[in-house]
């Protein structure tokens, strides 16, 4: 059965640090393009960072410059170091594997990250 299980959400104040990890299973893990994405309350989830089986990388606009997503293929996990947080990214983190070439996607249970003073 394949798993994606994030952990590292929580509360911090604005301008503070935080870093996500999602582990995934091994058996997919090699084979996926994986991707951070959030929901805030009311809105809809959104692409936040993706990182291709090659490290290619890519980022929304609002958190350019501020969040650094990385993979370690030996650890079957990819990250989310989040700087310079602002109330605006309070949502729920969630981490989806894209198996390459497919359109399969695993997604985890979600991680709450709460920026407030």
């Amino acid at each position: 059965q394949v798993q994606v299980v994030e952990s590292g959400g929580g509360l911090v104040q604005p301008g503070g640090s935080l870093r996500l990890s999602c582990a995934a299973s091994g058996s997919i893990f090699s084979r996926s393009i994986m991707g951070w994405y959030r929901q805030a309350p009311g809105k809809q989830r959104e692409l936040v960072a993706v990182i291709t089986t090659s490290g290619s990388t890519n980022y929304a606009d609002s958190v350019k410059g501020r969040f650094t997503i990385s993979r370690d293929d030996a650890k079957n996990t990819v990250y989310l170091q989040m700087n310079s947080l602002k109330p605006e990214d309070t949502a729920v983190y969630y981490c989806k594997a894209n198996l390459r070439f497919t359109t399969t996607n695993y997604w985890g249970q979600g991680t709450q990250v709460t920026v407030s003073s």
